[in-house]
């Protein structure tokens, strides 16, 4: 499948980062994947294979945080840590990701969506605990 300009070859829908050990961690990364590629095709034009090289960068960028993450697999949602390790203009850029592709995924992927908001009930873990 090839996409429009500006589009990266490889697949990204199904990228998970052999990194993440944690089911919790990969099912994260799972998610992101997800609502990165659901903005992408909604904003951006591209197919669902394949992301434009923005939000491809975007999304390494958050694989590579959430891998480096110091919670590990007890991590809290982004918007409860206590922790903001993106940089500020990325951070914007992820927050416009999921507030976008937030309320689609419960029509995409819905227990994904599901799961993400139960995770997103859990209070933050104290600074300095890793799972």
């Amino acid at each position: 499948m090839s996409g429009g300009p500006g589009t990266t070859a490889r697949p990204t829908w199904r990228h998970v980062s052999t990194e993440l050990h944690s089911r919790k961690l990969k099912r994260e990364a799972e998610t992101l994947t997800a609502m990165v590629g659901l903005y992408c095709h909604g904003n951006h034009g591209s197919d669902r294979e394949q992301l434009c090289t923005e939000c491809q960068d975007l999304l390494d960028y958050a694989l590579f945080r959430l891998g480096k993450c110091p919670y590990g697999a007890l991590k809290p949602t982004c918007a409860k840590c206590p922790i903001h390790c993106y940089e500020p203009d990325r951070r914007a850029r992820i927050r416009t990701v999921m507030r976008y592709a937030g309320p689609r995924m419960l029509l995409h992927r819905p227990w994904q969506a599901i799961l993400h908001l139960l995770d997103g009930l859990r209070s933050a873990p104290e600074k300095g605990t890793k799972g």
